[in-house]
């Protein structure tokens, strides 16, 4: 049966069966209720810089592929800067925006980027990746970015001459631990009794903490939650794009892959809040707000609950979002993330390519500096060292 191509201007006109039936692991900002969700509540769309272009390919009335495809004129919330190259662009009198940007608005996190029928990568990824430079064309614009997507679409890309970055996050790896204390043994001496002075802080400040669902968490928590997560975006001079619409929208069509970490202060007051999604594997830590300092409480809410939060359900990964040292101390280890990039114009390729090499060699000296200071017992090697 003949492949039909559509560009999606909004999800919406898309089954959303068919769309999330191609989601692997279950990954929530995959689903189609969540893309759908960042539109309906004007999340994404001209005002901030993300027009959807999605890409559909259909077998009669099947949808057998897709890609989640943002029209960008800008850089923000994509989590791979390339400022640097606008700026190239700009001194050589080229246009750089608009570009295509497939990835998940404001989340650096891992998964698809071609959404396929298993057992059709072979067919479906090059019509996919066809699709985007045929986009480009139509728009002019000067490039294609793919952001973390999993290591076997972005090996690839790669395949097919696109250019790669790296990048260091730190992620924490379950080694079927079967409660927090299994963790605490393969630390350090030191650093298992600071984790321990951390969480106790929070305990002796009398913090209560709830840990809810999409399903559990009211109304009002969502409310509480928007003024957390705009308080933050504001005091850091950011662009708080996510509103209390959205947050729950989303919780409704995600249920319980949505895990709010809620922080109550010795007088019943609701002073904090950590938002978190899981898959069918992994966990995924997003945003963080509070109105009240509590020594820890940041690390007790953000990090040690999502890691008893993968203990107790059996998930292998945590991903607590981009960057961050700070991490490293409480079990999270270095892992390599990448990136794939089309450039629709030669002109600068070369010279981009130069510093993308360069930046790999960079990377990988910097996580090799980082290894040296895990938190681990010698004998002890989380997964991420072993890739």
């Amino acid at each position: 049966m003949t492949l039909r191509l559509n560009i999606l201007s909004s999800i919406a006109t898309v089954d959303s069966n068919q769309w999330n039936a191609l989601v692997q692991d279950a990954n929530p900002f995959l689903q189609h209720g969540f893309l759908a969700a960042l539109e309906h509540h004007g999340c994404v769309g001209e005002t901030f810089g993300w027009l959807p272009r999605h890409i559909a390919v259909f077998e009669g009335s099947e949808l057998v592929a897709a890609m989640p495809l943002y029209e960008k004129y800008n850089s923000y919330g994509e989590f791979v800067f390339d400022q640097g190259w606008a700026n190239a662009y700009q001194q050589q009198g080229l246009h750089y925006f608009p570009k295509l940007v497939s990835a998940i608005p404001y989340t650096p996190a891992s998964g698809q980027r071609c959404l396929v029928q298993a057992g059709r990568e072979a067919e479906l990824y090059p019509l996919l990746f066809s699709a985007v430079t045929q986009v480009a064309e139509a728009l002019q614009a000067s490039s294609f970015h793919c952001l973390f997507a999993v290591s076997e679409q972005q090996a690839w890309f790669q395949q097919q001459g696109l250019l790669t970055r790296h990048d260091c996050q730190f992620h924490w790896y379950n080694q079927n631990y079967a409660c927090f204390d299994d963790f605490l043994a393969t630390l350090t001496a030191k650093k298992r009794k600071n984790l321990k002075q951390e969480r106790r802080k929070v305990q002796d400040a009398g913090v209560q903490l709830r840990l809810l669902d999409g399903n559990t968490a009211s109304a009002a928590d969502w409310e509480r939650f928007a003024f957390f997560y705009r308080h933050t975006f504001e005091s850091k001079w950011g662009v708080p794009t996510l509103n209390v619409g959205f947050f729950q929208t989303m919780a409704q069509v995600l249920g319980e892959q949505v895990v709010l970490v809620v922080a109550n202060n010795a007088a019943g007051e609701c002073i904090a809040g950590s938002l978190m999604f899981r898959s069918a594997s992994r966990l995924y830590g997003r945003h963080w707000g509070c109105t009240e300092y509590v020594d820890s409480l940041h690390f007790e809410a953000c990090y040690y609950q999502g890691i008893e939060y993968c203990i107790r359900h059996g998930l292998q990964v945590f991903e607590p979002g981009a960057q961050g040292e700070h991490k490293v101390p409480r079990g999270f280890v270095p892992t390599l993330t990448r990136s794939s990039h089309w450039l629709r114009d030669d002109t600068l390729h070369t010279a981009i390519a130069r510093h993308a090499a360069y930046e790999r060699e960079a990377v990988a000296q910097y996580m090799a500096s980082v290894q040296t200071h895990s938190p681990y017992r010698p004998e002890v090697t989380p997964s991420a060292y072993l890739a």
